[in-house]
């Protein structure tokens, strides 16, 4: 496999249609992409086209899943917050992290992307930058937190709960430095359409992302 340039990508709505930016900043030979995005944004629609398209998903939401059902605790909204911040505390900021590397650099082996789903906190983040260097990038879903809130309603999941629970699980990963992340995000993908275009959008992304490779 050829290297592929690192690029700055963004899209969004634009006149006329769809805004995307390629800037080239250096050489990789694989990438390590994050994705981050507050609660109902999208960042599992986004992991659905990549796994189409044959790229391996590391979930940082399933690590803690997994860690409720090992501590034997009732799957409920609260439970899953108090969890993830208990194991910050016990262990460090990076905990989750630094539990995943040594699984992405595995997967690296075979294949010339990773991506870990649920990026949330800066100290990830930090970990991230430090193991993969210029070959890791970001990419920020970003959607209206009422059209957030109409999805998590949706889709029904055991940590998602009523309002209460999502404004306070919005405050909590802000805790983390989650607007921080979103802001500063290598790139940017605005989930505010149809589930159909913004899989397009996505693909577009990774199209454009993979170019360099002659993929």
């Amino acid at each position: 496999m050829g290297p592929v340039g690192v690029l700055k990508l963004s899209l969004s709505p634009a006149s006329g249609g769809m805004f995307l930016s390629v800037g080239h900043e250096g050489l990789v030979m694989a990438w390590v992409v994050a994705v981050c995005g507050m609660p109902g944004s999208g960042k599992g629609e986004f992991a659905g086209v990549l796994a189409e398209a044959g790229v391996p998903i590391v979930s940082m939401g399933d690590m803690i899943r997994a860690e409720v059902r090992t501590r034997g605790l009732v799957e409920e909204p609260h439970v899953f917050g108090e969890v993830a911040a208990a194991l910050r505390a016990e262990h460090g900021e990076d905990v989750l992290a630094v539990r995943l590397c040594e699984r992405v650099d595995e997967l690296l082996k075979n294949h010339d992307m990773v991506l870990i789903e649920g990026l949330r906190g800066t100290a990830e983040d930090a970990v991230f930058s430090a193991r993969w260097g210029k070959a890791y990038r970001t990419v920020a879903i970003e959607a209206d937190p009422e059209l957030r809130f109409t999805r998590i309603l949706r889709r029904g999941r055991s940590e998602d709960g009523d309002r209460a629970a999502f404004e306070a699980r919005n405050e909590r990963e802000r805790g983390w430095g989650l607007d921080r992340l979103i802001a500063d995000a290598s790139d940017a993908i605005h989930n505010d359409v149809e589930l159909d275009e913004f899989q397009a959008r996505c693909r577009l992304w990774l199209n454009a992302l993979r170019v360099g490779d002659g993929a």
